[in-house]
């Protein structure tokens, strides 16, 4: 087994929180979708902030699909096109009518994928209401055309497409996961985890939490799942922090491991992020109780390898191309009180990058 250790090399502030990010091919280059729009940046402060272009609303995801090309999705529910090189925007597809919750693109950029929903009471139990649009969109990246409108159940929350770009999966706030194929679009594994979704009895009644991440292995083989789990209190966000490793080419889905007795403390996880090698695995997103809110795990054995303390929340995190260095982004808090003489608001999001260092012990 190999001890890890995560040393910061740099850190850096967005002036707005950022709620995802994609690395540009440079390995140096990031593009952070964030509150008010798209920010380029470095991941080493060499190139200073610049704000690109806004979708009408917050920008919940942003891909880089290779040379000078990114692509964003918002809760204004339209993915753009935006051209680094020409410093201009291309075009824009309205794929929603609800927010845009996830966004991602196939690792061969010839397909992107995002999921919608809002979760309304159905009935008298508060089962989900019946979607009111498509909760998945493909979209041909070559044509920008919609090629698929999947069914799922709202809110679905995370999206991920699989390393050989066959099948794109999609899991929603009630812990059901279904996984398509891309050529068809036929459903082909579908599941459901309670272990995710919590019913309040405390202060208020209702459905709360989800499958906020998901991530296949480098293999193909294995799905992550990221959320946390239940709890009494929907307000309290004391649930553990919980991942999930699921073998979905078995004829009955399985479990195969989760988050180890021990492992973890209190907090809404909200991130994956696969090593190159697929030999570990990061996850990160709000601390509640305990003493990390990103933390390395054996992709394995499913053994914690390293942890962070960031004190701020971390909404996406990535490693470097080559596997040297782990990048987060997030926000810190969101600012009620604008800085003196009129300044505007303090800076809150926050870029650090952490060197991976390693010795087999």
């Amino acid at each position: 087994m190999k001890s890890i250790t995560l040393k910061e090399k740099h850190r850096h502030k967005l002036p707005m929180g950022i709620l995802s990010m994609a690395l540009l091919p440079d390995g140096v280059g990031l593009v952070a979708g964030c509150m008010d729009g798209v920010y380029l940046t470095s991941i080493d402060k060499s190139r200073e902030p610049k704000l690109l272009y806004s979708h009408g609303n917050y920008v919940s995801s942003v891909v880089s699909l290779g040379g000078d090309t990114i692509v964003s999705a918002g809760y204004d529910g339209t993915a753009r096109w935006f051209d680094l090189a020409e410093q201009k925007l291309t075009d824009s597809v309205k794929l929603h009518d609800f927010w845009s919750w996830d966004m991602t693109a196939s690792p061969d950029g010839k397909h992107l994928a995002s999921v919608t929903g809002q979760y309304l009471a159905g009935g008298y139990k508060y089962e989900p209401q019946e979607e009111s649009e498509p909760s998945i969109r493909v979209v041909d990246v070559a044509s920008k055309q919609i090629v698929h409108s999947l069914p799922h159940v709202p809110s679905v929350q995370s999206v991920a497409i699989s390393p050989d770009n066959q099948f794109v999966a999609a899991g929603n706030l009630m812990g059901e996961v279904r996984i398509y194929r891309i050529a068809d679009g036929e459903l082909v594994s579908q599941w459901t985890t309670s272990d995710f979704t919590s019913w309040g009895i405390i202060k208020s009644h209702c459905y709360l939490g989800g499958i906020f991440a998901m991530q296949f292995s480098r293999d193909g083989k294995h799905l992550l799942l990221a959320g946390m789990g239940p709890m009494r209190d929907p307000m309290a966000g004391n649930g553990k922090q919980l991942w999930q490793k699921w073998d979905w080419q078995a004829a009955e889905p399985k479990m195969i491991d989760q988050t180890h007795e021990g492992d973890a403390g209190e907090g809404l996880m909200e991130t994956l992020a696969v090593h190159p090698s697929g030999e570990m695995f990061a996850m990160g997103g709000r601390l509640r109780g305990g003493d990390w809110n990103v933390a390395l795990f054996d992709m394995q054995t499913g053994d914690r390898m390293a942890i962070l303390k960031l004190g701020f929340r971390a909404t996406e995190a990535t490693f470097t191309p080559d596997g040297k260095h782990l990048v987060i982004v997030g926000t810190q808090g969101q600012p009620s009180k604008p800085k003196p003489k009129g300044d505007g608001f303090p800076d809150f999001g926050r870029v650090e990058v952490f060197a991976i260092e390693s010795e087999a012990t």
